[in-house]
């Protein structure tokens, strides 16, 4: 999973990230415009079900599901008219799974914020007006380069149709996601990678105070979409954190009433809003978290692993994770009718333990 960065400049954007991923390469400094090349983050997603499998089948290691996090550089209003700066940093996201938006909520006045004031809800609006304007390069770029193909291919033809409605929509300030278009029509998008068209989440940036605020609270803040994920974080809290142990870690998430780290929150929520998941595998060699989409099939998990799996696919032993772990393993499992045989009609839960059976 793939996750692009933006964010205005001194939202508290590299100073959480280097809190929450330990990685002290981004620069953390009071001016616009300090990250200049990308930084990318590979993240680990902590989840105590790997351990506890672990440790119950005497596993030799643990492999857990990651996040790639994308980071490019704070946005300004009208940067990607700036063909040296604002769209080469946005570039850099198109391949992004999702777009994560880095919002700031905090009041401090030692903190300069890029538009004098701090103002969410304004912040949002210049973050997707830069996106749009990016994506209208891109599509126009598209129209021109494809016109003359279009004379003789009419697939060509019905995808340029697409791309002037698109045009127009977004010369409106309509976000792609936001567009009544049909599965025809978004399929001829996909290779144009348009930012507006991709999930959104939102790191609030809030105060101490603010923690345990709902995200209905934080939605009338920075006035978004209900079915938008909206996550909220504390840059201080993180890098408070950072040089804790682990059980320093969990005494001072439960002081200050919270179950999770920011990280973890956001990385949850952006697997919500992409509708992924993930299942285990749990042998002595290794226990390892794999990710697939909801609602995915037996056979199409086993695909993650190797794609002939799929294809050679017969059934799979599954188990509730915390049957296996109560019970002491597989064998015990079985003994207590905890492991059920499953076809190729199976869908794939949250919880599941997983052992493929194929004929190759």
């Amino acid at each position: 999973m793939k996750i692009g960065i933006v964010w205005l400049p001194n939202v508290g954007k590299s100073t959480l990230f280097n809190a929450l991923t330990k990685n002290y390469s981004a620069d953390a400094q009071n001016f616009p415009f300090c990250t200049i090349e990308p930084n990318v983050w590979i993240v680990t997603v902590n989840d105590p079900r790997l351990e506890k499998l672990r440790e119950t089948i005497n596993g030799e290691k643990v492999v857990p599901a990651n996040c790639e996090f994308i980071d490019i550089a704070g946005i300004v209003e009208w940067a990607s008219k700036w063909e040296w700066l604002g769209n080469k940093f946005l570039a850099n996201i198109r391949e992004a799974d999702a777009i994560l938006q880095v919002v700031r909520i905090f009041e401090d006045g030692d903190i300069i914020h890029v538009n004098g004031k701090v103002d969410p809800k304004f912040d949002i609006e210049v973050i997707n007006a830069e996106l749009i304007m990016a994506d209208i390069e891109t599509v126009n770029k598209r129209i021109v380069a494809d016109w003359k193909k279009a004379r003789s291919d009419k697939n060509i033809a019905a995808a340029i149709e697409v791309y002037k409605k698109v045009e127009t929509e977004l010369n409106k300030w309509v976000l792609v996601t936001d567009m009544w278009l049909d599965e025809e029509e978004l399929e001829h998008l996909k290779d144009l990678h348009l930012l507006t068209n991709k999930t959104f989440v939102y790191a609030c940036n809030v105060s101490e105070d603010m923690m345990d605020a709902s995200e209905e609270e934080l939605r009338k803040i920075i006035w978004v979409w209900e079915n938008q994920k909206v996550v909220p974080i504390c840059a201080k809290l993180e890098a408070d954190m950072v040089e804790m142990s682990d059980e320093e870690k969990t005494e001072f998430l439960n002081d200050m009433w919270l179950k999770s780290t920011g990280l973890d929150d956001l990385i949850k929520a952006s697997y919500d809003a992409l509708g992924l998941m993930y299942y285990f595998t749990a042998w002595v060699q290794e226990v390892r978290a794999w990710t697939i989409h909801k609602w995915d099939t037996a056979p199409q998990a086993a695909w993650v692993i190797h794609t002939d799996f799929e294809k050679w696919f017969i059934k799979a032993d599954v188990v509730n994770w915390a049957d296996i772990v109560e019970f002491g393993g597989w064998a015990w499992a079985r003994e207590a009718w905890k492991v059920s045989l499953q076809g190729k009609d199976y869908v794939m839960q949250d919880w599941d333990v997983v052992l493929f059976k194929f004929n190759n």
